[in-house]
């Protein structure tokens, strides 16, 4: 059975599961949204992201923060490990 790629954003965040272990990435590329968000979460600028990954565009980065929000918007529960 072959498996299937989700895409949101038009395309711009993608899941595959034979991708990045299943991680969102962007476009299909194996730059995971994570690794993103963490750059912007140590307060990497977007020329810095852009520069660093020249396959990204600026829209990448706003899809990135977007797809982050709207998987906030959902319900989940924290739990203590170790």
């Amino acid at each position: 059975m072959a498996s299937e790629t989700l895409s949101y954003l038009d395309g711009r965040i993608t899941v595959d599961p034979d991708l990045c272990n299943g991680r969102p990435t962007i476009r299909g590329l194996r730059i995971t949204v994570e690794t993103l968000l963490g750059y912007l979460g140590a307060g990497g600028s977007r020329e810095e992201i852009l520069q660093q990954y020249p396959s990204l565009e600026d829209a990448d980065i706003d899809a990135c923060v977007r797809f982050a929000a709207d998987m906030m918007a959902h319900r989940y529960r924290l739990e203590r490990v170790a």
